[in-house]
C-alpha cells in the first residue's frame, strides 16, 4: 500500500460556527457499543433505538439530521406509527443525560455540536490514521506504526454493537472495512521493517477470518517467505486459487501472481523490505559498545593507515575483514580499539564489541556470543533462537541494510569466528588472536610485531611525562628494552613509575636489569608476556598481590564484585577498594560497573603467581570453597524465593559462607541469569576436588536455568562433566543427584531414550545412597518420560512413589507439582474425573502457597485435565493464568508449551483459526520437549490449516513434522504419514 487509508466517506471531526460551549468532560464512543462517558463516570444512554439516534448525530460529525432521516436511520423502510414521537421522546431523554448545548433542535431535525478536539473515539481514530500517513510519507515507519497502532486499539469490539437500523449496519461494514484497511497497512509496514516471524502468526488469524481477502493472504505469503517458509508461503497462494475459484469463480488478482511467480524464482528483492525500516526516534538500537581508546595511544602509523583503507572499503564491499595476530601483549586489542572508534562514522548504525577468550580453557561459544549482539540490536530475548545456525543467519538478516563494525577480540581459530562475521555489504569486522588466520577466506591479514625502539620509547614517555624522561634518556631505553618493546610491558611499566614521583627512570631500570624479575630476560613468547606482568605484580602491595593472585583462581568470564568479596573474604568496600587499584595497573579489566575480569594471560599469570607465592597453600583451596558457597547459598536464595516452601534447600549441602539477600523476585532472577556463566564455570571447576558434593547441589539449585531455555546447552555440558567427576570420586550420593540434573535437562529438551537411561542409574544411585530428596524427584522424572512414552499405569507407580516421598518430607508445593504429573496419567487411563480431581488437589495447594512458578504449573495441569473434559472455556482461563505467570519469571519455553496447549484447545472446540494462531505463537516461542514438541505443534497448525482449507501450506507443516519425528524416531511419524497420505487423496 502507498499510504495508510482514510475513513471512507468521512469528513475529519469539526464543530459548527457558533456552536455553544461544550461540556469539556463528556466523551463518547462508538468504535464497539455506543457509550458516553463524563470524566470516568460513563453515562446510560439508554434503550438500543435511543443509542441508534445518538450513533446517527455523533457519526453525521456536526451536521444536522433531519427528522425524515433520522427515522430512516432507525426503522428504515417500516416505521412504527408513532416514529416521530418515539424520536422526540429518544432526544428529550439524551438532552437529560448530556450536558446542555451538545444535543440541539435545528430546522425541524437534531445535531449534536460543540464536541471538543478527542471527544469522539472515531474523530480520534481518524486525527491518528492522518498521523500515521504524514509519518509514512516522511519515511518514519516506526513513528507511523506505532500511531497506527494507538489508532487500532481504538476499536472495542463490534462496531455500533448491539444498534438496530439500516444505517447503523451500513455505519458497520463501513468501519470495519476501515479498520481491515488500517490493519493491512500497519502489517505492511510489520514487513517493510523486517518482523516477518512476527507477524505470521497474526495474518494466518485473519486470513482464516477473512477468507476472501486477497491483501492479506499476499501479506502471509510474504511474511512466510522473509521466515524462510517457502513452500508455505507457496502453499497459501495455492489454497487461495482454489478457494476463489470455488466460492466465486475467479482468479487471484494479478499482484498475487506476480508475488507466487517471484517466490518461485527466489526473487532476491522479495527478501528485503522495500524501504529501509526507519531506526526507532524514540528509542534507538545503535550498539556503541567499543572499549574505551587509550589517550595516551603511540606509533603504528602504517598499520592504523592500513586498516582505516580497508574499512573505510566497507561500503562497497560485501564484508570487510581484517584480522590481526600477534603474541599477547604485543597490541592488538590496543591497536584494534583506536582504529575502530577513528573509522565510527563510517559505521553510523554502530558498533559492537566482545572478547572471545580464545587463549583461556574455555573460549566463548558462538551462539552465547550471537545471543549477545542480538540483544544489543534490539532483538527480543523470545525471538532468539536456539541454535548456532539460526542465530547466525538471525544475526546477518538483522545486520542487512546497516553499517555495523564488529570488533572481534582475541578469537581462538577462525571457526569460532566465522558464525559472527556479519556478511553483508557497508559492515566491516576486526579480528584480534593469537594465531594467523589463514583459513579466514577474504580476510586482511596483518601481522603485528613489537613496536620500534622510537615508538617504544614515545609511548614511555607519554605515559611517565617528558620532564622526566628527557634528563634520563638512556635509562628509558634501557627501562623499554628489558621490556622486549612489548606495549603491555611497558604501559605497566611506566605506570608504576608514574604512579611514584620519588623514583627515577634510572630506579625502574635498575630493576629491570634484575632477571630474576624479567623471568628469562623477556624471552619470546608465554615467558615474554610473564615477564612484562611480573613488573606490576612486584609493585603491588601485599593485599593487593593477594587479590591478584587469587581472583585469577576462579574460572569464568568475568567475576562481580560480590564473587569477588567471597574469594578474598573482605567487606564490599575493601574489596573495591583493591580491584580498582589493580584496574588502576591494566592487570585487571573493568567490564562494566561492578565486574571485573582478566586478560586470559594475565589470568594465567595470577594463577602462577598463587602457586608460587600462596601462603599457606591451602589458602587457594579455601579461596575457591568461599566462592563456591557464595554462588551455592545466592542461588538457593533465589530458589526459595522462586519455589517457596520447597524443602529441596533444606537438603543441600551446608555452606559456610554466605550469599547474597533479596528482596523481591525480579532481583533474585536478574542476578541468577546474570551469573548463569560464572556459576556453571564454578561448578566444572570444582571437578576433582572436594567440593564436588557442593557444586552438584549448585547445579540442582540453578536448575531453573535449563526451564526458561536460558543457557541450556553450557548447563547440558556442565551436568555431563558432574556425572563423569562423581563417578570418578565414588560418590554416589552426588552421583545421583547429577544424574537427576542431567535427566531434567534431556527431558527438557524432549531426549527421552538418553533421560530414561539417567533417570534409572540416578534412581538406582540416590536409593544406595538413601538420598530420600533426589528419589522423589527422580520417581517424578521417570513418571514423565512414562507420560511421553504413553506408560501411564507405570507412571502412575513412579508419581505415586515421588508423592510418599515429599509427604513424608513436608514438601507441600512439589507434591502439588507431581498431583498436576499424577492427573495427566490418570488422564492417559482414562479416568477424567480423577484427574480433574488430581489437578485442581494440587492447584489448591499451589494457590495456597502464592503467586510462583509452581502456580503456573498447576493452572498448566488443571488447564489439560478440563481439556480433555471438554471444559473448554474452564481450560482456557486455567491457561490464560498460567502463561502470565511463565511470562513473569521468564520460563520461555513453558510459555511456548501453554500456548500450544491453548491451540490444542481451540482445535478441539473446532476454532481452526484460534488454534493455527497459538500453534504460530508456539512455534515462535520454543516449548518444553524440544524437536518432538516441535513437531507436535507443526501437526496442530497443519491440522488447523487445513480446517481452514488452507490444504498445501498444512501440508508443508505435516512434511516438517514427519521429519522432526523420524530424525527423533518418535511413534507419532505414522499418524503423520496417515495425514498426508489422506490430504494427498482429497
Amino acid at each position: 500500500m502507498d499510504g495508510v487509508p482514510r475513513v471512507p466517506e468521512q469528513r475529519r471531526p469539526g464543530s459548527a460556527q457558533g456552536a455553544a460551549e461544550p461540556a469539556a468532560a463528556v466523551r463518547f464512543g462508538v468504535l464497539g457499543p455506543v457509550r458516553a462517558w463524563r470524566g470516568e463516570e460513563q453515562l446510560a444512554t439508554g434503550s438500543p433505538q435511543q443509542r441508534a439516534l445518538l450513533a446517527a448525530l455523533l457519526l453525521r460529525e456536526g451536521r444536522t439530521a433531519t427528522a425524515a432521516e433520522l427515522i430512516d436511520a432507525l426503522w428504515g423502510e417500516e416505521p412504527p406509527s408513532q416514529a416521530l414521537a418515539a424520536l422526540r421522546t429518544y432526544a428529550s431523554r439524551l438532552r437529560k443525560i448530556l450536558d446542555a448545548g451538545v444535543l440541539v433542535s435545528e430546522s425541524g431535525g437534531y445535531a449534536v455540536r460543540g464536541l471538543p478536539e478527542g471527544a469522539l473515539d472515531l474523530g480520534v481514530a481518524q486525527e491518528l490514521a492522518a498521523e500515521a500517513e504524514k509519518a509514512r510519507g516522511a519515511g518514519d515507519l516506526c513513528q507511523a506504526r506505532e500511531v497506527l497502532a494507538r489508532a487500532l486499539a481504538l476499536w472495542d469490539g463490534e462496531v455500533l454493537a448491539g444498534v438496530p437500523g439500516p444505517y447503523a449496519e451500513a455505519q458497520r461494514v463501513r468501519l470495519e472495512e476501515w479498520r481491515l484497511q488500517l490493519l493491512e497497512s500497519r502489517l505492511d509496514m510489520d514487513l517493510e521493517q523486517g518482523c516477518h516471524a512476527e507477524a505470521v502468526s497474526e495474518l494466518t488469524a485473519l486470513t482464516a477470518e477473512h477468507p476472501l481477502r486477497e491483501r492479506l493472504r499476499e501479506l502471509l505469503m510474504l511474511a512466510l517467505y522473509r521466515s524462510g517458509r517457502q513452500a508455505e508461503a507457496l502453499a497459501v497462494y495455492a489454497d487461495t486459487r482454489r478457494l476463489l475459484a470455488d466460492e466465486l469463480g475467479v482468479d487471484p488478482r494479478p499482484g498475487l501472481k506476480e508475488l507466487q511467480q517471484r517466490i518461485l524464482q527466489a526473487d532476491p528483492a522479495l527478501a528485503e523490505p522495500s524501504a529501509p525500516a526507519a531506526e526507532p526516534a524514540a528509542v534507538p538500537v545503535r550498539p556503541a559498545q567499543l572499549p574505551a581508546t587509550v589517550p595516551d595511544f603511540t606509533g603504528r602509523a602504517s598499520f592504523v593507515s592500513e586498516l582505516g583503507e580497508v574499512l573505510a572499503s566497507a561500503e562497497g564491499r560485501v564484508m570487510a575483514v581484517s584480522a590481526l595476530a600477534g603474541i599477547g601483549g604485543v597490541g592488538k586489542t590496543t591497536l584494534a580499539v583506536h582504529v575502530a572508534h577513528q573509522a565510527r562514522s563510517a559505521f553510523p548504525d554502530g558498533q559492537l564489541y566482545v572478547d572471545l577468550q580464545g587463549a583461556g580453557p574455555r573460549a566463548a561459544e558462538p551462539e552465547t556470543v550471537l545471543g549477545s549482539f542480538l540483544r544489543a540490536l534490539g532483538t527480543a530475548d523470545s525471538a532468539i533462537p536456539d541454535s548456532l545456525e539460526e542465530r547466525a543467519a538471525l544475526y546477518r538478516s538483522v545486520l542487512d541494510g546497516r553499517r555495523v563494525l564488529v570488533l572481534l577480540d582475541n578469537a581462538r581459530d577462525a571457526a569460532q569466528v566465522r558464525p559472527l562475521l556479519p556478511g553483508t555489504e557497508g559492515c566491516a569486522a576486526l579480528v584480534t588472536s593469537r594465531v594467523r588466520m589463514v583459513d579466514l577466506a577474504g580476510a586482511h591479514l596483518v601481522d603485528l610485531d613489537v613496536m620500534s625502539p622510537d615508538e617504544a620509547l614515545s609511548l614511555f614517555t607519554k605515559i611517565v611525562g617528558e620532564e622526566r624522561v628527557a634528563s634520563e634518556r638512556k635509562a628509558a631505553l634501557d627501562v623499554v628494552a628489558a621490556c622486549g618493546f612489548l606495549p603491555l610491558a611497558i604501559r605497566i611499566a611506566a605506570s608504576r613509575l608514574a604512579a611514584r614521583r620519588t623514583w627515577t627512570v634510572s630506579v625502574l631500570a635498575a630493576k629491570l636489569a634484575d632477571e630474576r624479575r624479567r623471568l628469562d630476560e623477556l624471552q619470546a613468547g608465554d615467558l615474554a608476556v610473564k615477564a612484562t606482568f611480573e613488573l606490576g605484580y612486584g609493585a603491588m602491595d601485599p593485599a593487593q598481590a593477594r587479590a591478584f593472585r587469587l581472583l585469577g583462581l576462579a574460572d569464568g568470564p568475568d567475576i562481580s564484585l560480590a564473587a569477588a568479596a567471597a574469594v578474598l573474604d573482605l567487606p564490599l568496600d575493601e574489596t573495591e577498594d583493591l580491584l580498582e587499584a589493580l584496574v588502576d595497573t591494566s592487570l585487571l579489566e573493568s567490564a562494566a560497573p561492578g565486574r571485573y575480569r582478566y586478560h586470559d594471560l594475565v589470568r594465567l599469570y595470577a594463577r602462577a603467581c598463587a602457586e608460587r607465592d600462596e601462603q599457606p597453600p591451602s589458602e587457594r583451596e579455601a579461596a575457591l570453597s568461599r566462592l563456591l558457597d557464595f554462588y551455592l547459598a545466592t542461588t538457593a536464595q533465589v530458589y526459595a524465593i522462586e519455589h517457596p516452601g520447597d524443602r529441596l534447600t533444606d537438603d543441600l549441602e551446608p555452606t559456610r559462607y554466605p550469599g547474597l539477600s533479596f528482596d523481591e523476585g525480579t532481583a533474585a532472577l536478574d542476578w541468577l541469569y546474570t551469573e548463569a556463566g560464572q556459576l556453571l564455570a564454578c561448578v566444572r571447576q570444582a571437578a576433582g576436588t572436594e567440593r564436588l558434593r557442593r557444586a552438584v547441589d549448585l547445579l540442582w539449585a540453578a536448575k531453573d536455568l535449563t526451564e526458561s531455555g536460558a543457557n541450556s546447552h553450557q548447563y547440558e555440558m556442565t551436568a555431563r562433566a558432574t556425572c563423569e567427576a562423581t563417578r570418578a570420586a565414588g560418590h554416589d550420593r552426588a552421583e545421583g543427584r547429577a544424574r537427576t540434573v542431567l535427566s531434567d535437562v534431556l527431558l527438557v529438551s524432549g531426549r527421552i531414550q538418553p533421560a530414561e537411561q539417567e533417570a534409572r542409574l540416578a534412581m538406582e544411585l540416590a536409593g544406595s545412597a538413601q538420598d530420600a530428596t533426589a528419589v522423589s524427584w527422580v520417581a517424578n522424572n521417570r513418571g514423565l518420560i512414562c507420560l511421553h512414552e504413553s506408560r501411564f499405569a507405570d507412571g502412575k507407580v513412579f508419581f505415586d512413589q515421588a508423592l510418599e516421598g515429599l509427604r513424608a518430607a513436608g514438601n507441600r508445593p512439589f507434591e502439588a507439582t507431581v498431583l498436576g504429573n499424577l492427573s495427566r496419567a490418570h488422564l492417559g487411563m482414562g479416568n477424567i474425573a480423577k484427574a480433574v480431581e488430581m489437578a485442581q488437589h494440587g492447584l489448591a495447594v499451589h494457590t495456597e502457597i502464592g503467586r510462583t512458578v509452581r502456580l503456573a504449573n498447576g493452572h498448566f495441569a488443571l488447564g489439560v485435565a478440563l481439556t480433555r473434559a471438554g471444559r473448554y472455556t474452564e481450560a482456557l482461563s486455567q491457561f490464560s493464568d498460567a502463561l502470565g505467570i511463565f511470562n513473569d519469571h521468564r520460563q520461555r519455553l513453558w510459555e511456548g508449551v501453554t500456548h500450544f496447549r491453548i491451540a490444542e484447545v481451540h482445535a478441539a472446540d473446532r476454532r481452526p483459526s484460534q488454534a493455527a494462531q497459538h500453534a504460530e505463537q508456539a512455534l515462535a516461542l520454543g516449548c518444553i520437549g524440544g524437536d518432538r514438541m516441535q513437531g507436535n505443534v507443526l501437526t496442530l497448525l497443519g491440522r488447523s490449516l487445513y480446517a481452514l482449507g488452507q490444504a498445501d501450506r498444512a501440508r508443508a507443516c505435516w512434511r516438517e513434522a514427519l521429519s522432526l519425528y523420524e530424525q527423533n524416531g518418535a511413534g507419532e511419524a505414522n499418524a503423520v504419514r496417515a495425514l498426508l497420505s489422506s490430504a494427498a487423496a482429497a
